[in-house]
C-alpha cells in the first residue's frame, strides 16, 4: 500500500512538471525548452561560459538544472485574475519562455563578435532549431575556423617625456609579445596598463582614449601586424602637444559635518591616511588607496576627494572633505534561548565609542545576562542556570608594535585590538568563572585576497569555586565512573597561547590555515625557575596547572560556478591538537567535535565519534564525543529556485579521533590502518532564505554509513530508519 502511494506522488510530480508547462503558451508560438551552444571541432582556448553569457534568451530555469518548478508553479494558476490564489501562484512562480526569432538571430551574431573578439576572424554561428509540438530547443554552433596571431608590434609614442618614462623600446617593458593569439581583451589590457602606468605618474589628463591600435593581416596566413600608436596630447585649442604631467602643490582637509563642526580626528591620523603628497606627482592610485584607508575609519561617514588646477602652472590643490560619524552608541538585543527543551531568555547592552581618542579608535563594552529554567536534573539543588558577562574590546586602526618600517603600515590595512572578558556562570552541578585577555594584530593588503592575523597574547583562566557533591561524587571522584577528561575540564585552568592565522579568498578558492601554541614559555619558565607540582605532577602558576599543546588547522573550498543559478562546491578541512609537557589532555574549548549544521550534517552536534565511539552518558557525551583530530570533506550542489529560496543537495563526509588512547573513549583512538572504515557520511537536502544581508539555513541530513555500529547499522542509506537517522539543522550563513 506504501509503494502504492508513493508511486502515485512520483506521477503526480511528473505530470506537475511536464504537462501543463504549455499551458500559456499561444499557437504558433513556442515554448523556448533547451538551449545549448557548441563549438564545432576541439578548441580548448574557448570560455563557453563567457560564450553562453552572450546569449539574449534561455530557456525557464530549472531546480537543480532538472526540473522546471517555477514554470509547473505559475503554470498551475488560472486565468482569472480577480483570485488571490492565481495572483499568488503566478507571483511564485515563472512566466514561459517564448522563442524569439530576433532575439535569437542577434545572440548569433554576438556569438560570432565575441569569437572575433577571441582572434577567431574567420568565424561564423550556425543556429539549429528542433520543434516538438509547442517546444523548441536552441543550439549555437560555432564554427571557429582558425585563430589569427601577432606577427609582429611596434609601438609608436608620439611624446618624448612619454616614451622615456615607459621605455617600450625595450621588449621586456611590453604587455604584448609577437606569437600572441589575437584578443581584443589583450589589446585592452595593454592600453589599460600603459594607462594606469601615466596617470599613476603625474599625467592627471591622460585617459586610454590617446591609445590606437592599427592592425594589418598578412596575407595567405592568420597572421596580424600590429601597431600601437600613443598620440600627443589635445587642448581646447585642438593644437597637438606634449601631454602636461603634474604635481600636487597642497593637500587641505576640510570638514563635511552638516554643522560646520571641525573634523573630529587628529591631524596626524589625517596625515597617515593619505597617500597623496605634497611635491610628489599625481597618482591615482595614491588616490584609492586614500579613499579606501579613510573609508575603513568607523569614525568616518564619507570622504569626498577633489583636485582643482592652478591657472599657467602644472600644480594640483587637493581638497578633502571629511565627514565623522557621532562617536557614541548604544544599543539593547534580547534575545530566546532553547539547550535540550531548556527554555531561557538572554539580553545584552553594548555601548560603543568609534573614536575614543580621535583616531577613529573604537571601544566597546558590551554586558550581558542569561538565564534559563534547568528541568530534570535528579539529585541536585533545585537551581536555574544563569549567567553574567561584561567584555570590553579597544580596536586601533593601525599597527600599535615598535620596529615596524611606516612604508609596511601605511601599505596595508591592519587593526590592533585588546580585549578583556569576565563570565560568571552558574549552574545545579557547578559555579564557573572565566576571565579572558587577549592583544592581537589583523591586515590585509589592498593589492591582494590575503588576510593575516597574530594573537600576541591571548591568557584564559578558568576558576571552578564549587561543584556540587553530587557532580563530584558521580563523574569526579567515583573510582568505577571517573572520566579523566570530563574531571580535567572541571579543575581550575590557566592557558597562555600564541596563534598565527591565514586567510585567502578571491571568490573561487578560499583557504584558511591557523596554528597556536600554549604553554611553551611557561614551560622554559617552570624549569628556569622550579615552579612547584600538583599531585598528577603538573607544574603550576599561582597555584593553578596551565596548559600545553600545539594545534593547527587547514580549510580549502572550491566554488565551480556553473552558471548564474547553479555552483558546486567543495570543501575540505582538517584539524590536529596535541597535548603533551604540562598536559595529557587538551582543555574543552580547543578540542574537536563532530556533526552539527557546518560538519556531518547526518549527526546533531557533538554527537559524532571519536572513531567508532557510541555516547552511553547523555550528561557527559558532549564531553566523551570530543577529540583531538578532525577531518571534514564535503560536497554541496547550490541551486536559486525562486523569490529569495535557494535549495541544496549534500554530501558530507567525516569524523573525529583522539591521539591518545582514552579509556573513557573505547575506539576513538586514530589509527592509520583502521580510520578510513571510520569514515561517516551523510546526505540531505537544504533550503535556504536570501535576504542578502543575511541567510537562514534549514538543511536535513541523513545518515548514510554509522561508524558506530557493525552489521546492517552500519549502512543506513540501505536500511534507513527516519527516526534514527534523519536530523534537522537551522542555522544563519552557509555552511562553507
Amino acid at each position: 500500500m506504501r509503494c502504492k502511494v508513493h508511486i502515485y506522488y512520483i506521477l503526480l510530480f511528473a505530470a506537475l512538471c511536464s504537462c501543463s508547462e504549455t499551458k500559456y503558451v499561444a499557437e504558433g508560438s513556442y515554448l523556448l525548452d533547451k538551449v545549448e551552444v557548441e563549438v564545432d571541432g576541439n578548441h580548448g582556448s574557448i570560455d563557453m561560459g563567457k560564450m553562453k553569457a552572450r546569449v539574449r534568451q534561455n530557456g525557464n530555469s530549472r531546480w537543480f538544472s532538472t526540473v522546471k518548478i517555477p514554470l509547473a508553479t505559475y503554470s498551475l494558476s488560472g486565468r482569472d485574475t480577480t483570485k488571490w490564489i492565481n495572483r499568488v501562484l503566478k507571483s511564485m512562480g515563472e512566466p514561459p519562455v517564448i522563442f524569439d526569432s530576433l532575439r535569437t538571430a542577434r545572440s548569433a551574431a554576438d556569438l560570432k563578435a565575441e569569437l572575433n573578439n577571441e582572434g577567431y576572424l574567420g568565424a561564423s554561428v550556425e543556429v539549429a532549431t528542433k520543434k516538438k509540438r509547442k517546444k523548441i530547443d536552441v543550439t549555437y554552433i560555432l564554427h571557429t575556423g582558425q585563430p589569427y596571431y601577432i606577427k609582429g608590434i611596434r609601438y609608436v609614442v608620439e611624446d618624448p617625456v612619454v616614451s622615456q618614462l615607459l621605455c617600450l623600446e625595450d621588449s621586456v617593458n611590453q604587455g604584448l609579445k609577437p606569437g600572441m593569439q589575437f584578443r581584443v581583451e589583450s589589446l585592452d589590457n595593454e592600453r589599460k596598463r600603459i594607462t594606469d602606468m601615466l596617470v599613476d605618474n603625474g599625467f592627471y589628463k591622460f585617459n586610454k582614449d590617446y591609445i590606437t591600435y592599427e592592425a594589418d593581416t598578412v596575407g595567405g596566413a592568420n597572421s596580424i601586424d600590429l601597431t600601437l600608436v600613443l598620440h600627443p596630447y589635445r587642448g581646447t585649442a585642438g593644437t597637438d602637444s606634449l601631454h602636461p604631467r603634474y604635481k600636487v602643490r597642497s593637500v587641505n582637509f576640510y570638514s563635511g559635518n552638516a554643522d560646520g563642526e571641525r573634523i573630529r580626528l587628529r591631524q596626524s591620523v589625517l596625515e597617515n591616511n593619505t597617500f597623496i603628497r605634497t611635491g610628489e606627482y599625481y597618482s591615482a592610485a595614491d588616490l584609492q588607496k586614500t579613499y579606501g584607508h579613510f573609508g575603513r575609519l568607523q569614525a568616518v561617514k564619507y570622504t569626498n576627494i577633489g583636485f582643482r588646477e592652478n591657472a599657467d602652472s602644472l600644480l594640483l590643490d587637493c581638497d578633502i572633505q571629511v565627514s565623522t560619524n557621532k562617536p557614541s552608541t548604544i544599543s539593547f538585543q534580547p534575545e530566546g534561548t532553547n539547550t535540550a527543551g531548556d527554555l531561557g531568555a538572554a539580553a545584552s547592552l553594548t555601548y560603543q565609542n568609534r573614536n575614543l581618542f580621535r583616531g577613529s579608535e573604537v571601544l566597546s563594552v558590551e554586558l550581558r545576562g542569561a538565564y534559563e529554567a534547568i528541568r530534570g536534573l535528579e539529585g541536585y539543588a533545585n537551581e536555574n542556570f544563569e549567567e553574567y558577562s561584561v567584555e570590553t574590546r579597544l580596536l586601533f586602526p593601525r599597527f600599535i608594535a615598535p620596529f615596524l618600517s611606516g612604508n609596511f603600515t601605511r601599505r596595508t590595512t591592519a587593526t590592533s585590538e585588546v580585549s578583556f572578558l569576565y563570565d560568571l556562570q552558574n549552574r545545579p552541578e557547578y559555579h564557573r568563572r572565566v576571565l579572558s585577555v587577549a592583544w592581537r594584530y589583523k591586515w590585509s593588503d589592498a593589492n591582494h585576497h590575503d588576510r593575516y592575523q597574530i594573537d600576541l597574547i591571548d591568557l584564559n583562566y578558568v576558576f571552578m569555586p564549587w561543584i556540587s557533591d553530587t557532580f563530584r561524587r558521580d563523574y569526579l571522584e567515583d573510582e568505577s565512573n571517573r572520566n579523566a577528561i570530563l574531571r580535567y575540564n572541571y579543575e581550575d585552568l590557566f592557558i597562555m597561547r600564541f596563534g598565527l592565522g591565514y586567510t585567502y579568498n578571491n571568490g573561487l578558492y578560499a583557504i584558511k590555515a591557523n596554528i597556536e601554541s600554549a604553554g611553551n614559555v611557561l614551560g622554559l619558565g617552570a624549569k628556569a625557575f622550579g615552579f612547584s607540582k600538583n599531585e598528577q605532577g603538573q607544574y603550576k602558576l599561582f597555584n593553578i596547572a596551565y596548559a600545553q599543546y600545539v594545534k593547527g588547522d587547514f580549510d580549502f573550498t572550491r566554488n565551480i560556478r556553473f552558471d548564474y543559478n547553479n555552483s558546486l562546491v567543495w570543501h575540505f578541512g582538517f584539524g590536529i591538537a596535541y597535548p603533551y609537557g604540562n598536559s595529557t589532555i587538551l582543555p574543552f574549548e580547543k578540542r574537536y567535535f563532530s556533526g552539527g549544521a557546518n560538519s556531518v550534517r547526518g549527526w546533531s552536534v557533538r554527537s559524532l565519534g571519536p572513531g567508532r565511539f557510541v555516547g552511553r552518558d547523555g550528561n557527559i557525551d558532549f564531553i566523551n564525543q570530543t577529540g583531538d583530530m578532525k577531518i571534514d570533506i564535503n560536497m554541496e550542489y547550490r541551486a536559486h529556485l525562486f523569490w529569495k529560496l535557494n535549495g541544496a543537495l549534500f554530501i558530507d563526509a567525516g569524523n573525529i579521533w583522539t591521539l591518545r588512547n582514552y579509556d573513557d573513549q573505547p575506539g576513538g583512538q586514530f589509527k592509520i590502518d583502521e580510520f578510513w572504515k571510520q569514515i561517516a557520511v551523510s546526505y540531505g537536502l537544504g533550503l535556504r532564505l536570501n535576504f542578502d544581508y543575511f541567510i537562514l539555513r534549514f538543511d536535513f541530513g541523513m545518515k548514510a554509513i554509522n561508524p558506530a555500529y557493525e552489521g546492517k547499522d552500519h549502512y543506513p542509506i540501505a536500511y534507513p530508519k527516519l527516526s534514527r537517522d534523519l536530523t534537522f539543522h537551522f542555522a544563519v550563513g552557509l555552511p562553507f
